[in-house]
Order: structure tokens, then C-alpha cells, then sequence
């Protein structure tokens, strides 16, 4: 690696860096670069900076981490220049605050838009990354920076007849910017994940029926959503410091997690050992947190199963209709997938133009020209929104062609699960970086404060690559296959390995996809402590030549 006024003879590239992805991950990254003296180039497929905020434009798309907390934390100019005027931030927001740091670190011109990163080649003897474009672009670099997030790579429907439909098919991963109405339509929506639970109550408001498809029921929690006080915006801005230091000592590098607060209470002791009167109690003072709030409902089956008819309990209290109440209490265990927040969304099964339509009991047959055929009804519609998710953690990755040593395929040697060391390297591909990869805490943590962690440390790594005289550095297979080892012991025997637990955290929402926990499930702080370890031993795991 070199500065860009001391080109390495032989190893002539285009730019020192590749970043692919304009999300948090991405512009952070083009910044600490250019703080380093480096030249860099960003690949972004859509058209504007934002990364899932960018493409997930769904009403009532919103985050389930405080403003406050869910925004950089390297610069306390922008810290205290940008104003949330929402204590949970909405996508518009968290959009129009990416932009803002965009153009405030004057980043967009190292940005090239709506070109998609196709392939890319690791050229071995001259230790230089080619990187394809579907807009013909053909750039090298030393390194490479894979900013492509977590949950970017949109899973298609599978559903027979899909492409038959004669009304408007909308996608949540990919929501029209202009937004639509749907005032007087009859709408399906499939899907009961995060985007199908956030946009359902929105679109209940506007439509003239709605009918919800549900796959299978989820663990979602009333949002903290509501407006900033001037005042309180001022308190927490003051409180900018403190508020950092406390992220980073946090297992789930957040601090206010509102939403999920009675979560990280003080234990209300084990529910199998408490009486029903008792747990019942915990609930009406607690609400539906309450549900959660024992020891022993995280580690074992049976307590997890009480404190889920504690949750049907609160939903029973809220939905009207018995049958409908019923249908909506989750069959998986609490803590196999992610809990959602919401806003009004087991209430709007209350309003009379919402039917939830429960699919373990009466499946999709087809999807017509007209709209859709279940088993026991054929339901005319106007518009179907499919919320179907991502093929997360890889997905973005391995829909690229990425080629390290002898040609080898990323997406061959994921095959049979993702292994990476750190979740930040794979052997076999050096100099590639991956931000907030499978085998790190990513998605178990607030997303920003995982993101700054990878980047500041690939950051540090160059430095120490150029003041070596280095030129790779790769994941040793070893050290690797150990990390991967060590992830798996973490939930080995937990509820997130129950065989019940069919989560997009371990690819089973992929057909044909190998089943393994993606995400590291060690917490925030130990991780980061391992990370800087490794780097303070050399990079101890790591082939530096």
C-alpha cells in the first residue's frame, strides 16, 4: 500500500481502496481513508446515499435504537450540528441525516451511483483487487472494504403465479421514493417479519381492506416512538460523552434501549418457579417486556415457553377476536430472531377492514391475475406488498463474483456455512475486508457502534500494513476455523440453536441454504477486546506478507 504521492513501483493501481457500499459502513470508511492519505473509490447501487435506509422506503420503516445513540460517534462537530426530532428515528430521518454527513464530510464525489459491483479478482502477483461493474467499470485497488450490510440482498417471493399479478406489486426492500398511496385499494400484505409488522398499521389506515398473510407469527414490542423536547434533545447532546463511553462498556453497544428496556432490568427471578397469579402480576407492571423479564427464559426451553403464554396473554388482552389472537402468538422460541418494535401493530387486527389471514392454516395456493388463492378463499386485490426479507449476512457478498487465491469462489467456500475470521477476513482472499461480516456481533448489537469498531480497525491495519512495508494480509485458515468454532460454542445448547429455531440469523429462510449461526453472540465488549488484541500482537490470525 502506498500514499498517493509514493506509487509502489510494479503495483500500479487505480486506487489504494475499494469500497462497495454508500451506507453508514461505506461513508465512514471513505472518510477514515481519506484521513490516512488514501485514494478511494465507492460503488453504490442505488442512487443516494443510505444503504438499507436508502432502499427500505416502506411506511413506518423505523429504528429500534435510540436516535441518539444510532448516529456516529467520531465527530462531536456533527454530533452537535445535526438535530433528531425523534426519540426512535424514522427511515426518513435516518436518511436525511446520512446525506447530512455525506455532504458535511464532502464525501459524494468519491461516490459513483447506481452502478452495482459485479465481480472481482484478486490479481496474485501483483496483490491488486479488479473490481467489475455493471456500468463497465473495470478499477483495481490493493484492498478492498465490502461495506454491503447485513440485510441488503432481497429475497425474491417464491410463490407460484407471482408474476401473473395484474395489479401493483410493491416491494419493502425496494419501496417506490415517491412513496404510494393506498386510499381505497385492497391490499395483501405477505410477510409478518420486521417491514410486514412496521408497514401493516400505516397501510390499515389508508386502505379499504387489508389482508395481512401471515407466514409466521412474531415477537414484536410497542416503540418508544415519539417526538424529541428541545429541551431533552439539549440534555442528551450535553450528555454526547457520556453516553459514548457507556456504548462501548455495553454487550449490545447501545445504552437507552428503550424499547427493550425491561429486558436488561434486574432479574424478576425464574418463571417455572413462580406462580401464574405471580407472573401475571410482572405483566400488568410491566406490559409485554414483562413476558421476558426472568432469568431462565433465555436458557431453557420450557421457561422460554412460559414466558411466550405470557406474551399470548397480553396479546389475548389486545386483540379482540379469540381466533385471530390465537394465530398471532409466535410458535418459536423468544430470542431465536430478532424482536421487532412497532407501532399499533396487534391493535390494528381490531380495525374492521383488517383480516389476518393465517397461512398453517390456510396456505397460498396461487396468486392470481386478480390477486390471491388460499386453500379455502380466493381474495380480489389491488395491490400485493411482499415483505419477504433478505438472504442475510452473505447474501450481498456472495451475490457478487469475488474470486481470492487460484481463482478460488467466495460463494463456493461458503457453501457450507460462512467462515471468516473476526468476521472481518476470509483465507484464501487477502485484502479483502469484510464490515460487520458473519462471525461477528453485527446484527446482536446497535449496528453503528459494530460499523465504527471494523472500520477504525481496517483504518488501523492499513497504517500498519504501510508502515511495514506490507502489501497482504489475509485470515489464517487455522486461526479462522477456531473463530468459527469458538462463535458456535456460544449458542451451542441455547435457544438460538434450538431445532425449532428457524431464524434468518441461521439462513433458514433460504431454501437450500446451510443452516449455521451467522452472527458472534459474545456481546459488544468481548469482542471489541479480542479485536484489539489482535491487532496489539501483530495481528495474531493474520498472514502479513
Amino acid at each position: 500500500m502506498t500514499r498517493d504521492d509514493e506509487p509502489h513501483e510494479g503495483r500500479t493501481a487505480d486506487f489504494d481502496v475499494v469500497v462497495v457500499g454508500a451506507g453508514f459502513a461505506g461513508l465512514y470508511a471513505l472518510h477514515r481513508l481519506r484521513e490516512l492519505g488514501l485514494s478511494a473509490v465507492a460503488f453504490e447501487a442505488g442512487d443516494g446515499v443510505g444503504g438499507t435506509w436508502y432502499w427500505n422506503r416502506y411506511p413506518g420503516a423505523r429504528c429500534d435504537v435510540e436516535s441518539i445513540e444510532y448516529s456516529f460517534s467520531f465527530s462531536p462537530e456533527i454530533e452537535q450540528e445535526w438535530d433528531w426530532t425523534d426519540l426512535m428515528p424514522s427511515q426518513p430521518e435516518v436518511e436525511r441525516y446520512l446525506n447530512f454527513v455525506c455532504d458535511r464530510l464532502d464525501l459524494r464525489r468519491e461516490i459513483r451511483f447506481s452502478t452495482r459491483v459485479t465481480r472481482m479478482t484478486f490479481d496474485e502477483p501483483r496483490a491488486i483487487w479488479s473490481v467489475e461493474t455493471d456500468a463497465g467499470d473495470v478499477v483495481t485497488a490493493p484492498f478492498v472494504i465490502a461495506a454491503t450490510g447485513c440485510l441488503s440482498a432481497p429475497l425474491e417471493p417464491d410463490i407460484p403465479g407471482v408474476s401473473s399479478f395484474e395489479g401493483v406489486s410493491l416491494y419493502t426492500n425496494r419501496f417506490p421514493k415517491e412513496g404510494f398511496d393506498f386510499t381505497g385499494k385492497r391490499v395483501g400484505v405477505i410477510g409478518t417479519g420486521s417491514s410486514g409488522v412496521q408497514c401493516i398499521p400505516v397501510i390499515a389506515e389508508q386502505a379499504d381492506r387489508l389482508y395481512v398473510f401471515q407466514r409466521s407469527a412474531a415477537y414484536t414490542f410497542p416503540s418508544s416512538a415519539r417526538p424529541l423536547e428541545p429541551s431533552e434533545l439539549a440534555e442528551l447532546k450535553a450528555m454526547y460523552p457520556e453516553i459514548r463511553r457507556q456504548q462501548q462498556a455495553s454487550p449490545a453497544g447501545a445504552v437507552r434501549l428503550s424499547a427493550f428496556a425491561a429486558l436488561f432490568q434486574p432479574s424478576k427471578g425464574e418463571i417455572l418457579d413462580t406462580p401464574y397469579e405471580e407472573q401475571l402480576r410482572v405483566l400488568d407492571e410491566h406490559g409485554w417486556l414483562g413476558a421476558f423479564a426472568w432469568s431462565d427464559a433465555l436458557l431453557d426451553i420450557d421457561a422460554n415457553r412460559a414466558a411466550t403464554r405470557l406474551y399470548g396473554e397480553m396479546i389475548r388482552r389486545t386483540v379482540h377476536d379469540p381466533e385471530t389472537a390465537a394465530s398471532l402468538v409466535p410458535q418459536y422460541p423468544f430470542g431465536c430472531k430478532r424482536p421487532i418494535v412497532d407501532v399499533g401493530y396487534f391493535e390494528t387486527f381490531n380495525r374492521h377492514n383488517v383480516t389476518l389471514v393465517d397461512l398453517k392454516k390456510d396456505p397460498i395456493d396461487t396468486i392470481t391475475a386478480h390477486g390471491i388463492r388460499t386453500r379455502e378463499h380466493d381474495l380480489e386485490l389491488d395491490v400485493i406488498v411482499f415483505a419477504t426479507g433478505f438472504d442475510a449476512m452473505t447474501g450481498a457478498l456472495t451475490r457478487v463474483d469475488i474470486r481470492g487465491r487460484d481463482g478460488r469462489s467466495l460463494k463456493d467456500e461458503w457453501a457450507d456455512g460462512p467462515r471468516a475470521y473476526l468476521g472481518l477476513a476470509v483465507a484464501g482472499f487477502p485484502n479483502l475486508f469484510t464490515v460487520t461480516g458473519p462471525g461477528s456481533p453485527s446484527v446482536l448489537t446497535n449496528m453503528v457502534t459494530s460499523i465504527e469498531l471494523h472500520v477504525d480497525w481496517i483504518a488501523d491495519c492499513l497504517v500498519y500494513l504501510r508502515d511495514h512495508g506490507a502489501h497482504t494480509i489475509e485470515a489464517d485458515a487455522d486461526a479462522q476455523e477456531a473463530w468459527v468454532e469458538h462463535g458456535a460454542s456460544l449458542v451451542e445448547g441455547r435457544i438460538p440453536s434450538h431445532p425449532s429455531c428457524n431464524s434468518w440469523y441461521v439462513g433458514a429462510n433460504i431454501p437450500g441454504k446451510t443452516r449455521v449461526y451467522m452472527p458472534y453472540a459474545g456481546g459488544h465488549v468481548s469482542y471489541k477486546e479480542q479485536c484489539e488484541a489482535v491487532a496489539a500482537e501483530g495481528y495474531d490470525g493474520f498472514l502479513v506478507g
